[in-house]
């Protein structure tokens, strides 16, 4: 007596296809699981044997012998209960096998025969369409598969339906995606800031054109406030964009649900964290801060007191906009197209260049404090503001001083739709696509040129540059980057300069 039943693993952000084969045979009453089985999974025929008995299933008294193929892939986790115990059924004669021929099943089981919640079902949802199938999964995990069903999502809240679906006597409920009504979720407001002119504008900027951010000044002058905002003015995620991020955050168990998934994450790591916590690993690698921020926000205050190590691992990801993680059991790559916003004191005491509270720091501790932060990540924030201290009169003030986050956010779009109408948003120009998009006249070319020499910059710095220069120009509804556009993306370019700032 043979079954298949179909389902998937979960590595990664994939579901790469398992196919659990069971087949019973005389002998000793035993039941063993092989094709590379981790603890979780091992564990399973106590779970399983306990939810069929409390069901009102026979457990076969035969010798069951499961295989999870293929059998180099390693399996972990509750999520092959289900299939397991559908496969014995099956095997035994208690369900039509046939019917499970179309069909992928998902699901922890409890000792009662209901269902448990999973990590990791819109990849799943998302595979088992490619491959033509139906998903069976928990019913606590249908709000979830709703981000990604199109019809083809079934769910189940006990073992016991599932089996009365399988055998013609009762039907499951179909997830279906519902009404976006709410696609960008209300946030802080850029109203609320009060005065911070240039910041503002710069953060409008690193929106526009996805550039990296980095803002310094004295403490309580709105470096966090700022970048806590800049989710807002961002455009909503296309569906493919929101899959994306859905599909990192369910492998991870954060999906909050649909009535912010077109929200652009955000995500503060403290300056304590690791270097895994921000790249993800582990034993069984997990997605870290910036996998978690992909398409969104990382946001890093206090920059200079996080470990130097832990900074220099961001370095890759800001460029290739991905992570690959190896262990010695497998390798996962988690996708990280992220936006990075540094915030940072000017010293060590925080005061340098406060105009009315002197600094206690020497230029050597100064020199010290700034070098925790390479050359090459430096190179890798787009634009560096400053973020000055405000009198009292302007932070007193009752009427804003400032455009709304939803005024902004709308040239933030126009600006990316010219971006797209190119083939991609500025922060990712290189090469060819570069040069097309920032031709520049003789008068330009030299304005850099002589930039150059007097600020110290790299090419990389250079190029950033000129992106910037190409977004301000977007902002501006120019087809050519004009000199002014390059002025102003130079002036965001403070802690270039070979002077002290």
């Amino acid at each position: 007596m043979f079954a298949i039943v179909h389902t998937r693993a979960s590595i990664g952000v994939s579901a790469p296809e398992v196919t659990v084969e069971v087949h019973l045979s005389g002998g000793l009453p035993a039941l063993s699981i092989v094709g590379l089985p981790e603890t979780g999974v091992r564990e399973s025929k106590e779970r399983v044997r306990s939810a069929l008995i409390n069901v009102g299933f026979e457990f076969p008294a035969r010798r069951i012998t499961i295989n999870l193929a293929p059998a180099d892939l390693p399996k972990e986790g509750g999520r092959f209960d289900l299939p397991i115990a559908l496969g014995i059924l099956a095997a035994s004669g208690q369900i039509p096998a046939d019917r499970l021929a179309d069909c992928e099943v998902l699901g922890e089981l409890s000792l009662d025969g209901r269902l448990r919640p999973l990590k990791g079902v819109i990849p799943a949802v998302l595979a088992a369409r490619e491959a033509g199938r139906r998903l069976l999964i928990p019913s606590a995990n249908a709000e979830e598969a709703a981000l990604a069903s199109e019809g083809d999502v079934l769910a189940a809240t006990t073992l016991l339906q599932t089996c009365e679906y399988f055998c013609e006597r009762g039907a499951l409920d179909v997830v279906t995606a519902g009404d976006e009504t709410d696609v960008v979720a209300e946030g802080p407001d850029l109203v609320d800031v009060r005065g911070q002119h240039v910041p503002r504008r710069a953060l409008e900027v690193a929106a526009a054109g996805g550039h990296n951010l980095l803002m310094f000044g004295p403490p309580g002058t709105g470096k966090s406030m700022l970048a806590s905002r800049l989710p807002g003015i961002l455009p909503p995620l296309s569906t493919g964009a929101a899959l994306e991020v859905a599909s990192v955050h369910s492998v991870a168990g954060l999906l909050s649900g649909k009535q912010s998934w077109r929200r652009p994450p955000y995500r503060a790591p403290h300056h304590t964290a690791s270097a895994v916590a921000l790249v993800g690993g582990g034993s069984n690698p997990r997605p870290g801060e910036i996998s978690l921020a992909h398409r969104g926000v990382l946001f890093m205050d206090e920059l200079p007191e996080f470990d130097r190590k832990v900074l220099e691992v961001l370095r890759e990801p800001m460029e290739s906009g991905e992570v690959s993680i190896s262990r010695a059991a497998r390798q996962v790559t988690y996708p990280a197209r992220f936006q990075v916003v540094g915030a940072m004191n000017p010293c060590p005491c925080g005061y340098s260049g406060h105009p009315s509270i002197d600094c206690q720091c020497s230029p050597q501790q100064v020199a010290r404090y700034r070098s925790k932060i390479s050359g090459p990540l430096l190179d890798r924030f787009d634009l560096h503001v400053e973020v000055p201290v405000q009198s009292g009169d302007v932070l007193l003030r009752t009427q804003p001083d400032g455009e709304s986050s939803e005024g902004v956010r709308e040239r933030v779009a126009k600006a990316r739709q010219r971006q797209m109408a190119r083939g991609q948003i500025n922060a990712l120009l290189a090469g060819n696509a570069l040069r097309d998009a920032t031709r520049l006249d003789s008068k330009g070319e030299q304005l850099l040129s002589s930039a150059m020499d007097r600020l110290g910059l790299s090419a990389r710095a250079l190029h950033r540059i000129l992106r910037v220069a190409r977004t301000l120009a977007d902002l501006d509804g120019c087809e050519e980057v004009s000199q002014s556009h390059l002025v102003e993306a130079l002036g965001y370019r403070k802690l270039d300069r070979k002077q002290s700032v």
